[in-house]
């Protein structure tokens, strides 16, 4: 397997994540987006929409975060990583839906505008990081992991590293101590691999 990828990005580092943390063998192929590299037709042809990261499974090409993570998780058969039961896959849905909207538009988005001075309001998306980390900070105080689930799964995975690296765009954790302790708890995980540090923000 071959994932497109580019360190800075939170979204490459939740597919690259997955990858080390099933123990699936791969090559990561970094994309120069500051050279543009993720809008030359070669790779536009991957993904339309020039964004990282790809998994290009031998030949089958898979776009979005999201997505790579549910497919490794199928392709690796029945596990905790995505559990059949109908209640707890849709758990599951749930939080990669959180990942999806709440923390791109909150955590993730404060930390654009720190690492690559995106037009975003600091004040509204850094609000919206609180609102949505009072939330996971409450589901965490009646289970380990998002999902309500004995184990990870890929739900964990999918918030990990916005939120891990949120304080790159001011919004400190330092308020929610279930999210610290759980935030370690997955980087005790085999097969752990971090996610690039950017000195700025409250990391500066």
């Amino acid at each position: 397997m071959k994932l497109y990828h580019f360190a800075l990005s939170g979204h490459a580092h939740r597919a690259a994540l997955f990858l080390s943390l099933a123990g699936i063998d791969h090559e990561l192929v970094n994309v120069d987006l500051a050279a543009g590299a993720h809008k030359l037709p070669e790779f536009l042809a991957l993904n339309a929409f020039g964004e990282v990261p790809v998994l290009d499974d031998d030949g089958t090409i898979i776009a979005d975060s999201l997505a790579i993570l549910v497919y490794l998780a199928r392709k690796i058969g029945p596990s905790h990583w995505l559990p059949c039961d109908p209640a707890r896959e849709a758990e599951v849905q749930r939080w990669l839906s959180v990942a999806a909207s709440k923390i791109a538009y909150g955590a993730c988005a404060a930390r654009l505008i720190t690492v690559f001075d995106a037009p975003f309001r600091a004040e509204e998306v850094i609000a919206r990081a609180h609102a949505t980390a009072r939330v996971i900070e409450e589901v965490l105080g009646t289970s380990p992991w998002i999902a309500g689930t004995d184990e990870p799964t890929i739900a964990d995975i999918a918030l990990y590293s916005y939120i891990a690296r949120a304080p790159e765009g001011n919004v400190t954790l330092t308020p929610y101590p279930r999210i610290g302790a759980w935030l370690r708890r997955i980087e005790h995980l085999p097969g752990f691999v971090p996610f690039a540090r950017t000195r700025v923000g409250l990391e500066a």
